[in-house]
């Protein structure tokens, strides 16, 4: 799956890298499951590693930050421990968080599979050799990134930013291939259309 590397509004669009989201708690002391968005998790997440979070206006943990206390596997999925967070209370209250980290920070890297907004928009979007339209935005949604793409036409479409779909990103070529299913970037034909297109079609041969 490609990862984007968006920034908070508060922030340049150079200076933070995406590291994961807090998807449940688990157990009674404290604990969080982990979705990953880096290739090097027991490399970002050490013992005193501090993450930016992204979370609605609403949320008590808004503008805040967590210090990661400890990071380990359990039964093959990646937890880790907060400092401040002790009880499962308290991480249910911080579940869907997503973790930036400072790129500046010493131990920071941009992974292979792993792309800045501001590398994405503008880069032309191919579909089999031919050029389609142009990134004009990448949105951060829980599941997954999307770009937005103005077609030749003057439409806009939101494309999943995922392998199945865009399978190359070519930054310097100044280029995206994409791969969408029917319907992407074109309406599939309604009901009706298929009903007047029957017509049309007995109407010709009627009149042999």
């Amino acid at each position: 799956m490609w990862r984007t590397t968006e920034m908070s509004a508060a922030r340049s669009a150079h200076t933070q890298l995406r590291v994961g989201r807090l998807v449940k708690a688990h157990g009674l002391k404290g604990a969080l499951k982990l979705e990953l968005y880096t290739d090097d998790p027991d490399g970002r997440f050490t013992a005193g590693a501090v993450f930016t979070l992204q979370v609605p206006e609403s949320s008590p943990w808004h503008g805040k930050t967590v210090t990661v206390r400890e990071f380990k596997w359990m039964n093959s999925h990646p937890v880790v421990f907060l400092e401040g967070i002790e009880d499962r209370t308290a991480a249910e209250s911080i579940v869907r968080a997503i973790l930036w980290l400072d790129h500046d920070d010493e131990t920071a890297r941009v992974e292979d599979d792993a792309w800045y907004d501001h590398q994405l928009v503008g880069l032309d979007v191919v579909r089999d050799g031919q050029v389609i339209g142009r990134i004009t935005q990448v949105d951060h949604l829980p599941a997954q990134d999307l770009l937005t793409v103005r077609l030749g036409d003057g439409r806009e479409v939101l494309v999943p930013f995922v392998k199945a779909i865009v399978p190359e990103v070519d930054a310097a070529g100044g280029r995206i291939v994409v791969t969408p299913p029917a319907g992407l970037f074109e309406d599939l034909p309604t009901d009706e259309d298929e009903t007047e297109a029957v017509d049309a079609s007995s109407e010709g041969t009627s009149g042999d």
